[in-house]
């Protein structure tokens, strides 16, 4: 989309250590201080899924973000896709 003001959504899968580092809620701190709305999860593979939507520049920099991670994770793989954005402006974290 090259309108900026624009609502735009992710969806990512994100492998490497980063069960039990605090990285859902490093994640979802991130996302609160940009605006996002959206959620982050544990998967039973060892895995974190989210979901994150808002403006596209806040977006562009949590993509960033993700790539690294908190200081205790280990960013292996990321996997990015764009996905349609749900309703709501809180980012929660899922058990």
């Amino acid at each position: 989309m090259s309108d900026e003001s624009a609502i735009q959504g992710l969806h990512a899968l994100v492998e490497g250590r980063v069960q039990g580092v605090g990285f859902r809620a490093s994640t979802a701190h991130a996302a609160r201080r940009l605006g996002l709305g959206g959620w982050v999860r544990n998967l039973p593979d060892g895995r974190v899924e989210l979901k994150a939507w808002g403006a596209a520049p806040a977006l562009s920099r949590f993509r960033d973000w993700l790539q690294q991670g908190p200081p205790l994770a280990r960013v292996e793989t990321l996997q990015l896709e764009d996905a349609e954005p749900e309703t709501g402006r809180e980012f929660q974290v899922r058990r």
